[in-house]
């Protein structure tokens, strides 16, 4: 038996071990010729993984909020407008931050489980001079995939500048960032990246650059001013030692070692495997009986999962069930549902045996605690989809 149990919650994740092995050796000077080299090969990396060749990455020590942050910081003046498209909490939260920093902000809120329709988001970008729009493009508290391609397109359209909060999607959901107008992409290190918590990562377009050296303004987040931070960034990218904050330097070493395996992969088997294991998931749950939060299959995301529980089950004891049997999962984060549903992560290094023991685990709970269901359809719908 297993002396670990297994991470399934949507982020930090499973990692793999050669990114581990890279978190234990002796932490090199961040000014260190290998290590600038490694850094500098990180920036290129996220670019490519990101599918925006002519962007700006930024790889700073902070977590996704952080980078929702500094998107926010240095992209919003007092009295820009501002449009959110919400599918849950970290929507909402993005709303607070733009705030934070003077913007007028409207929020458009889908429904629980599903999305804003596309005719209501260009409605509402017609209604008004809009600078920024921000949409979540998996929202971790729902479960829920925003179609990115056509937001994209509405900003190109209408000329917004638009952000992509993709915590919970880079390196597995499909992202074309350049080809589909999307100006800035953000995301954090523990979830489909693959790398212990502890990153801030963007990939920022030239159209958002020029955007920001048109302020008028100066940036009321020092730690967060990319005028702080993009000389850097571009040091790096040529090979020279710089200094604004000192980098989490194991941290970056374990995220070029991730990018590499998932440029070795390929994106886009990277993506058809989170996709087939998001399909499997939501099959398994299906099979067992169990509603999901999310309303079909055309919003449902793939690195991560959101159950209903059984009317009957008593919900302060069934996750503490799963867990007794290796599986760790995630209650739920919206505070008006949050004794309605759980959250199961699948993304990263997934594979099927992390999905059958979920299932099977799953089922073992679901029984112990009366719930009927026929043992071993939830793993049957495993093995038929993965």
């Amino acid at each position: 038996m297993k002396s670990r149990k297994l991470l399934m919650i949507p982020g930090p994740i499973e990692f793999e071990s050669e990114v581990m092995q890279c978190m234990a050796v002796p932490t090199p000077s961040h000014v260190d010729p290998d290590f600038i080299d490694l850094f500098a090969n990180s920036l290129k990396l996220m670019k490519e993984v990101c599918k925006c060749p002519s962007g700006q990455a930024f790889i700073v020590a902070g977590t996704g909020t952080l980078a929702m942050d500094m998107a926010a910081a240095n992209l919003i003046e007092t009295g820009d407008k501002a449009l959110v498209i919400s599918t849950g909490y970290f929507g909402l939260r993005f709303a607070e931050i733009l705030k934070r920093y003077g913007a007028e902000v409207d929020v458009l809120e889908a429904e629980v489980g599903d999305i804003v329709p596309m005719e209501l988001i260009e409605q509402q970008l017609q209604s008004k001079s809009y600078k920024l729009l921000t949409f979540t493009h998996v929202d971790t508290s729902t479960a829920v995939l925003n179609d990115a391609k056509s937001i994209g397109d509405l900003g190109r359209k209408h000329k917004v500048l638009t952000v992509l909060d993709g915590v919970c999607s880079v390196a597995g959901e499909e992202i074309k960032q350049e080809e589909w107008g999307i100006d800035v992409v953000l995301t954090a290190s523990q979830k489909a990246i693959g790398v212990p918590p502890g990153l801030a990562l963007l990939v920022i377009s030239q159209n958002a650059i020029q955007a920001f050296e048109k302020r008028t303004s100066p940036v009321t987040n020092y730690y967060g001013d990319w005028s702080n931070w993009l000389p850097i960034m571009k040091a790096y990218e040529n090979r020279q030692a710089s200094y604004f904050g000192t980098p989490a330097v194991n941290l970056v070493m374990a995220l070029e070692k991730s990018l590499q395996l998932i440029v070795k992969e390929g994106l886009d088997n990277r993506f058809d495997r989170h996709l087939r294991a998001g399909k499997a998931m939501r099959a398994a749950i299906s099979a067992l009986g169990l509603e999901l939060l999310s309303k079909n299959e055309q919003v449902s995301a793939n690195t991560l999962s959101a159950p209903k529980y059984p009317s009957q089950i008593d919900t302060t004891t069934f996750l503490k069930a799963v867990n007794q049997e290796g599986i760790i999962l995630a209650g739920g984060l919206l505070p008006e549902l949050k004794n309605d549903y759980f959250r199961i992560g699948h993304m990263g290094s997934i594979n099927r045996s992390d999905l059958l023991a979920t299932i099977g685990a799953l089922e073992t709970a679901l029984k112990k605690h009366g719930y009927l269901h026929e043992l071993g359809s939830g793993t049957t719908q495993i093995l038929k989809h993965f």
